[in-house]
C-alpha cells in the first residue's frame, strides 16, 4: 500500500514546479516521500454518520520516518467533498491534532516528528471511491519547531497546567443504533463525546482524543474518547487559540453558542441552520446519565486533554466496563464519576492505595487524574518509555 522514497531538496523543488505545487523553501533539508492507494478492494469501506454531519474516515498506517519532519504536502486526484488530513506523533507516544491538506497544499505539524500519519476524509457529499492515488512528502522546513525529549522539559511541564478548562453547553446525543463519524454503532448507555471539529476525532475503538468533561461544580466527571464529531458545526476547534474556523470568535466559546446568544452569524451555524441551542459538545447517554448524572442538558466543564503534556495512560477494561473513578485510593471510597473503556488519560501524579486486580495485573498503584478524582493503575495501560508519573 505504501512506497517510501527521498529526494533532495533540490529534486523536490523541480518536481513541485512540475506539478504545479507551491515551491518548497530553499533551506529545506532532504524529504521522504509515500503514495497511498485507498481504492483497492480490502482497503476498508468508509464509516458513515447521520444528517448534515455526514462523513466517513479511512484511516492509514503511520508512516515512520528516520529523520524528523514539521511540513507535509499532498497530491490527490480531486473528489468533491473528499479532504486529506494528516497528524505527527510526539515523543510521548500522543499525536499532535488532524490538520487538513488541500490537493496541492501543505500543512505545517505543530512540532517536529518522526512518524507521520494521514487518514482520507469523505464529507456528505463526497465519492471516496475516486481517489485512487495519494502522494504525501514530508521535510522539515528551517527554524521549524523542535520536538519535546521523551521527558518533556519543566517548561512543557509547566504548559500542561495552562491548558484551559472551558465552560461548555453539553447535549444528549442519544441515536442507539446510529453510527458515529469514526464507524462506531451507539450502544446503549454509550460512553464517548461529540465535538463540533474532526480534527480531534479518534479512531473507532481508541480514545487517541479524549475529553475530561464535569459538572460546573467538579462534583463528578467522566474521562470519555472523542468519537464523533458535532453538534451543529464539523469546522469549530473553539479550543485551539488558532481556531480553523470563526476566528472572530473568543477561544474557548464554541460558535453555536454565539449564534444562539449573540445572533453570531445570523443565528445560525456553518450549514445555515437556525441554532436553537448553544451546545458545544455532544454527551452519549451513559456519559450523560452515569458519568455525569445529569437529568437534563447542561453546562459543563471540559478539558481537552490531548492538548497537555506529561505522563499519559489508556484505560483497558473488559467489554462494556467502565473504570470507576474515586475519591480516595480504593474501591471503598466515594464514586466520583468513570474513566471511559479506550479513555486516554493525562496522570497528574502516583500514590499507593489498596491492592486491585485489573486487566494490568495486581497493584496497589493508584493515579490521580484531577484533584479528588483517582483511579486504579490495574486498568491503565502506560506505554513503554513513556515519562513515569511522579509521586503524589
Amino acid at each position: 500500500m505504501r512506497r517510501g522514497r527521498r529526494h533532495s531538496a533540490v529534486l523536490l523543488t523541480l518536481a513541485c514546479a512540475a506539478l504545479g505545487l507551491a515551491p518548497l523553501p530553499a533551506t529545506a533539508q532532504d524529504s521522504v516521500t509515500w503514495t497511498l492507494h485507498p481504492h483497492p478492494a480490502g482497503a476498508g469501506a468508509l464509516s458513515t454518520t447521520m444528517d448534515a454531519h455526514r462523513m466517513g474516515v479511512r484511516t492509514f498506517p503511520a508512516e515512520r520516518l528516520d529523520r524528523p519532519v514539521d511540513t507535509v504536502s499532498a497530491r490527490y486526484e480531486h473528489a468533491p467533498g473528499t479532504t486529506v488530513d494528516v497528524r505527527g506523533q510526539r515523543a510521548d507516544g500522543g499525536w499532535t491534532e488532524w490538520l487538513p491538506v488541500p490537493g496541492g497544499g501543505r500543512a505545517t505539524l505543530p512540532e517536529a516528528t518522526t512518524a507521520v500519519q494521514a487518514r482520507l476524509v469523505r464529507a456528505a457529499t463526497g465519492t471516496a471511491d475516486d481517489v485512487r492515488r495519494i502522494e504525501l512528502t514530508a521535510w522539515r522546513a528551517a527554524a521549524g519547531p523542535q520536538a519535546d525529549s521523551p521527558g518533556g522539559s519543566p517548561a512543557s511541564a509547566q504548559s500542561a497546567q495552562r491548558v484551559p478548562t472551558f465552560r461548555i453547553f453539553a447535549t444528549r446525543e442519544g441515536l442507539v443504533g446510529h453510527t458515529t463519524a469514526n464507524g462506531h454503532k451507539i450502544t446503549r448507555r454509550d460512553h464517548f463525546v461529540a465535538l463540533p471539529s474532526r480534527r480531534g476525532l479518534s479512531g473507532r475503538g481508541s480514545g487517541e482524543y479524549t475529553v475530561r468533561v464535569c459538572t460546573t461544580d467538579n462534583a463528578r466527571c467522566e474521562w470519555a474518547p472523542v468519537w464523533d464529531v458535532g453538534p451543529w458545526n464539523v469546522r469549530d476547534d473553539h479550543w485551539n487559540p488558532g481556531r480553523e474556523h470563526w476566528p472572530d470568535l473568543p477561544h474557548g466559546r464554541p460558535q453555536a453558542e454565539a449564534a444562539y446568544q449573540d445572533g453570531h452569524n445570523g443565528g445560525r451555524d456553518g450549514f445555515g441552520r437556525e441554532v436553537r441551542n448553544p451546545a458545544g459538545i455532544d454527551l452519549a447517554d451513559g456519559t450523560f446519565w452515569d458519568g455525569l448524572r445529569l437529568k437534563t442538558n447542561a453546562w459543563v466543564n471540559v478539558t481537552y486533554e490531548w492538548a497537555r503534556r506529561g505522563p499519559w495512560g489508556t484505560v483497558v477494561t473488559p467489554r462494556g466496563v467502565h473504570l470507576n473513578v474515586r475519591r480516595g485510593t480504593s474501591a471503598g471510597t466515594q464514586q466520583v464519576g468513570f474513566a471511559a473503556r479506550h479513555a486516554r488519560v493525562r496522570i497528574v501524579c502516583s500514590l499507593r492505595g489498596a491492592v486491585a486486580n485489573g486487566t494490568q495485573g495486581s497493584t496497589d498503584v493508584w493515579y490521580r487524574l484531577a484533584p479528588g478524582k483517582h483511579v486504579s493503575a490495574a486498568y491503565v495501560d502506560r506505554p513503554e518509555g513513556a515519562p513515569a508519573p511522579r509521586p503524589c
